[in-house]
């Protein structure tokens, strides 16, 4: 990747996860380590090994939104929509601002959970009309669509499926877009609504936990999905500064990698996750040594904790073991392609609120471990810059770096 060229600032934040609706409902529950996990009831459970999930507890679409949209959206549509909403809100953006906006989110299964549910509804011989509209909003597509349509974005929009990298590789995406010149502002980010086929596949696999994952915990035994959505405005730097926006963290840089190992198991010596992190210090034009805080990808499954730590050992060399690291998915389970956007989103609370957001239920150290991994409560700390690692299925490794603004 080459160096970074035009500054990239951080102009908007919006969220919807477990802790409910909106970036302060999100950092409150970051800031207190509360694990939001529930048992699931958006769809039956029973007969799973595993019943429970971060589930979004309410859905409340804004009603400035144009009204087909809101009656319309997906469960995974909606909440991307919630969390632009809060962005551009935040970002102080008009319809002149939007009109040549860049749109690019990461997903993993879009509008499933609608199709499903029609698909049932029909299967089982339930009386009613089938809307087309619901078969319309189960690709993956369907989110950034909408949300190009609600904010009248004309500029390019794209979506990311790189499993549990896709939301970290959107933003990436859109940083790359402002600084090749292609648009000035970018509404990018990921959403993912829990859904019957991730869960039973996850069931399958074996790959939940029955109890809230633990992450880097030596009982781990595996992790615990999530929901939920995360936008970030991104704008050149000169010209938000030019139409006097607030800016909230700079985006560095990001590195990109591929293990080339195992369909669902991290390459074990971690060299996959290390390349990515050092090349996004690399883009970011940052050394190992100024990192302050990681956001671990961090997922509690007995595999991917041991790797992380092995690459976070071989990147941040002998400074290792001083550097907090954390988990949010402890609290917000594993929101798959929304899970890098959010993670982001937490990195810049952590810059601006000077915490460091915690490891929940970690109890017990893993000794293979051994990282200060801030286990239990936040803790306060001056961050300058951030590291946020997202590594999906099939060896998608992402990583993103990111600075407060003094």
């Amino acid at each position: 990747m080459s160096p970074r060229v035009r500054r990239i600032a951080i102009t908007g934040i919006g969220a919807i996860a477990a802790h409910g609706s909106g970036v302060a409902a999100f950092e409150r529950g970051l800031r207190d380590g509360r694990c939001a996990v529930r048992a699931v009831t958006i769809f039956p459970t029973e007969g799973y090994r595993t019943t429970i999930a971060a589930e979004v507890p309410s859905i409340e679409l804004p009603a400035e939104l144009p009204s087909p949209l809101r009656r319309r959206a997906s469960r995974s549509a909606a909440m991307a929509l919630i969390a632009a909403a809060e962005a551009v809100g935040g970002a102080r953006l008009d319809a002149a601002g939007l009109a040549g906006a860049g749109v690019v989110l990461g997903t993993t299964t879009g509008g499933t959970l609608v199709g499903e549910e029609s698909y049932r509804a029909t299967l089982q011989g339930e009386p009613g009309r089938r809307r087309l509209s619901q078969w319309l909003e189960t690709p993956v597509a369907a989110s950034v669509d909408a949300l190009a349509r609600a904010f009248g974005a004309g500029g390019p929009r794209l979506t990311v499926a790189t499993a549990c990298s896709s939301g970290a590789n959107a933003i990436g995406i859109a940083a790359d877009w402002i600084r090749a010149g292609r648009v000035a502002t970018a509404l990018c980010g990921g959403t993912d609504a829990l859904c019957r086929m991730t869960f039973s596949g996850f069931n399958s696999l074996q790959a939940l936990d029955r109890q809230p994952c633990r992450p880097f915990d030596r009982e781990r035994a595996g992790l615990t999905l999530g929901e939920g959505a995360a936008v970030l405005v991104l704008e050149d730097w000169q010209a938000a500064r030019a139409r006097g926006a607030e800016i909230l963290a700079e985006f560095l840089g990001y590195g990109v990698s591929a293990d080339a190992h195992h369909l669902t198991q991290p390459r074990p010596d971690g060299e996959g996750a290390a390349m990515a992190m050092r090349r996004a210090l690399a883009e970011a034009g940052v050394t190992a040594e100024e990192i302050d805080y990681v956001n671990a990808h961090g997922t509690g499954t007995p595999q991917n904790d041991v790797t992380e730590t092995r690459a976070l050992k071989a990147v941040l060399g002998a400074r290792a073991a001083a550097v907090p690291v954390s988990s949010t998915k402890s609290m917000i389970g594993h929101c798959l392609g929304a899970a890098g956007a959010l993670e982001a989103l937490a990195c810049v609370l952590a810059l601006r609120g000077g915490f460091v957001p915690p490891t929940a239920n970690l109890v017990h150290p893993d000794p293979e471990c051994d990282l200060d991994y801030v286990a239990g409560a936040s803790r306060p700390a001056r961050l300058r810059t951030v590291l946020s690692n997202s590594y999906g299925f099939g060896g998608n490794n992402t990583s993103l770096v990111l600075r407060g603004v003094e």
